[in-house]
């Protein structure tokens, strides 16, 4: 497993692979839902959560399940998110946030620690690398600032 950070660059579009189903299917979405929980906690104390609604805890937890749910339905999971907020349309809900390479690699950084223990929680590598290698392409989609 190699969870390297691409560099990304403004309005660069790479194309992107979703993540192998498998992915979901050995996580299972209780577990999948306590690392994108486990994620935001770590954002929540970081130099880039000012970019989070961290001071309403009602606007924060919702914005982990909507995270949560766009994940899921991505690797393969339940469509939650398509049922409850429509078309995912990332670059735009990410319009009005001033997301530069830094904050994107900070928030890549804190994936790269919360994936690599699912190995030894049973799940494969290979399917680990394929969610990584995906949050790592798209989110050089989110970059919209210098």
């Amino acid at each position: 497993m190699e969870l390297k950070i691409t560099d990304g660059e403004l309005g660069v579009r790479p194309p992107v692979t979703k993540p192998h189903p498998g992915f979901f299917a050995q996580v299972g979405e209780e577990r999948f839902r306590k690392l994108v929980d486990d994620h935001y906690e770590m954002i929540r104390n970081s130099d880039i959560a000012f970019l989070f609604p961290i001071f309403d805890e009602e606007e924060f937890e919702q914005a982990k399940k909507n995270a949560c749910d766009f994940f899921i339905q991505i690797c393969g999971g339940h469509p939650y998110f398509a049922e409850n907020r429509g078309e995912p349309r990332m670059v735009g809900r990410h319009a009005p946030f001033r997301i530069d390479e830094k904050a994107r690699r900070r928030w890549l950084e804190f994936y790269a620690e919360l994936l690599p223990p699912l190995e030894g929680e049973g799940v494969s590598p290979e399917y680990i690398q394929s969610f990584w290698d995906y949050i790592d392409i798209f989110s050089t989609w989110m970059i919209n600032t210098k």
